[in-house]
């Protein structure tokens, strides 16, 4: 009622909805127009279109907002073991398969690198604008995309879900996989006993004889995270005779009968609330064998390595949404007599977080073009090492650096950035979610370990001084931290110095990739502030820093 207005509201930031994320986002088309020139983008077009629109919005919100319910039991008593979700996250889910982010490089004919496609490479550009909505669907993707390789051990398995796993579609139904187009794809590893020593896992198989699909054992134990129960297969380790082995184990048996797979409870968590995160128990649940048996720990490695480029493209993902809406409301937002973009200090802080979000980009993408090589040239040395050196790298911090980032970019709306009202607060949503992508997969000291196995090949040094040879005599400052880090990956480190080498590894890659892909205002500033200075805050940009053309570049509007 008109009689009851106090005041005319005004100086308020609009949403940022309604844009093209791929179109606003100059960073990541620089960076595929020079990593793979001839990648077609018509379809990341399309999928930024749809992931920036006001309806995908609104679905990542709700999906959020009303998370899932586990009904273990139904009225009369028999046990169901079903997770319900929220329309949204259907809708959602659907929308990433559609789009091929579970499984289109694994499809017959695109098993890697041809020519210039790079699938691998196309689909971490889509799986960050995907992840820009900040939907918490993408768990189930990302494994589906894990062990999609991994299910090769088992040529029997692979005939009958191979390609059920890249099928786009998406079926919530809960019914046998095998009737299935399209399905989803979970693992269970971890248990209360052994977090990541999962070769203290004390979950059994016993053998129960051959079928169709092989060795069939019967599996007794529990996991302590299993996400997205309501995938329509596992893969789970267990201690068999022959020591602890790999298991596809669905949830419907190939009778049509429910697997005694339990769900146990769901997890209440930080964030990430539209997943289902459980705790199940199996009691005398059917599996196959996958792999061979007692070589269950590197077969789990190497799904592990898929699902951290994921954690690193994830978080690279929000943080360019982060910086987006950052910037989007200091542009909007007047204070002092003028825009909040133009004080001094505020762009200080912007750039400073430009800088950061593209360099997460580049090197997330970096480490998505070594899969596309490895992939398609298995005898490639030199991505070889790239790959297992930039997996733990990249992982550790890219998603180590997420938390903090989302606190200063949460910071830029001041007290607007911390509230929820309406639904309508994004930020605090990024900032409970960036914490999961560091945590998931390997904490920060897994992945300083991870470096550090991955040093023990003699070939790690001249890869990396290969990698750093176009950006040699850029900048002093590069070349003198180049020269550290090649020192210390060809002598080693103790172990409680592993992080310090992580770090300093990824920052020398990081300004290497600007140098190669980004304009000289970017690699110049982001080399004074984080190998000439501490990086530990942001918005301490020198006076050298061209504030300008960084917070330019990085504006979240399309350029002709």
């Amino acid at each position: 009622m008109k009689g009851f207005a106090t005041h005319e509201v005004f100086n308020q930031a609009e949403p940022l909805a309604g844009v093209n994320l791929f179109r606003i986002n100059r960073p990541l088309r620089d960076a595929l127009t020079k990593l793979v020139p001839a990648l077609p983008t018509e379809r990341l077009d399309a999928l930024g279109a749809e992931m920036g629109s006001a309806a995908m919005q609104r679905h990542a919100r709700l999906a959020n907002e009303h998370a899932p319910v586990l009904h273990a039991h139904d009225r009369v008593g028999r046990r169901v073991d079903v997770v319900e979700f929220h329309p949204s996250y259907h809708a959602l889910l659907g929308a990433a398969l559609r789009h091929g982010l579970h499984g289109a490089p694994w499809a017959a004919g695109v098993a890697g690198t041809q020519g210039e496609r790079s699938p691998h490479v196309e689909r971490a550009a889509g799986f960050m604008l995907f992840t820009e909505a900040e939907p918490s669907v993408l768990c189930p993707v990302s494994m589906t995309y894990a062990v999609t390789p991994a299910l090769r051990a088992n040529a029997a398995l692979h005939a009958t879900w191979g390609g059920r796993l890249a099928g786009r579609d998406y079926d919530e139904r809960f019914v046998p996989g095998t009737t299935k187009r399209a399905v989803t794809m979970g693992m269970g590893m971890t248990e209360k006993q052994g977090g990541s020593d999962v070769r203290a896992n004390t979950t059994k198989a016993v053998a129960d004889g051959d079928d169709a699909w092989g060795r069939r054992f019967r599996i007794t134990g529990h996991k302590w995270f299993m996400s997205a129960p309501m995938c329509d297969a596992f893969l789970v380790l267990a201690q068999s005779p022959g020591g602890l082995s790999c298991f596809f184990l669905p949830r419907f048996l190939p009778d049509g009968s429910v697997n005694p797979l339990h769900v146990q409870r769901l997890k209440h968590k930080l964030g990430n609330h539209a997943n289902a995160s459980s705790e199940v128990e199996f009691f005398n649940a059917a599996a196959w064998l996958v792999g061979e048996e007692g070589r269950g720990v590197p077969q789990i490695l190497a799904m592990g390595a898929l699902t951290r480029l994921d954690c690193a493209l994830g978080t690279a993902g929000l943080m360019r949404q982060a910086l987006s809406i950052a910037l989007h409301h200091t542009a909007q937002r007047h204070a002092f007599g003028k825009p909040l973009v133009a004080q001094p200090l505020m762009k200080n802080v912007l750039a400073d977080l430009a800088l950061e979000s593209e360099a997460a980009t580049l090197l997330a993408l970096r480490l998505a073009l070594a899969v596309d090589r490895t992939e398609h040239d298995p005898a490639d040395v030199h991505e070889q090492v790239m790959r297992r050196v930039l997996t733990p790298v990249a992982k550790f911090w890219v998603c180590k650096r997420g938390s903090h980032f989302g606190q200063e970019a949460m910071e830029c709306l001041g007290g607007n950035g911390y509230v929820e009202a309406a639904g309508e607060g994004v930020m605090a949503r990024i900032y409970r979610e960036m914490p999961l992508n560091s945590i998931w997969e390997g904490a920060g000291n897994i992945m300083a370990l991870d470096l550090q196995r991955a040093l023990r090949g003699a070939d790690v040094a001249p890869a990396f001084e290969h990698e750093m040879r176009a950006a040699r005599g850029a900048s002093p400052s590069l070349d003198r931290a180049t020269a550290r880090v090649l020192a210390a990956l060809d002598a080693g480190v103790p172990e409680a110095q592993s992080r310090i080498l992580a770090r300093d590894t990824a920052l020398v890659l990081q300004a290497a990739l600007l140098h190669r892909i980004s304009p000289r205002a970017v690699f110049e500033a982001f080399c004074a502030s984080r190998l000439e200075a501490s990086c530990d805050v942001f918005g301490a940009l020198d006076a050298r820093a061209d504030l300008d053309a960084i917070v330019e570049r990085a504006m979240p509007a399309e350029v002709a």
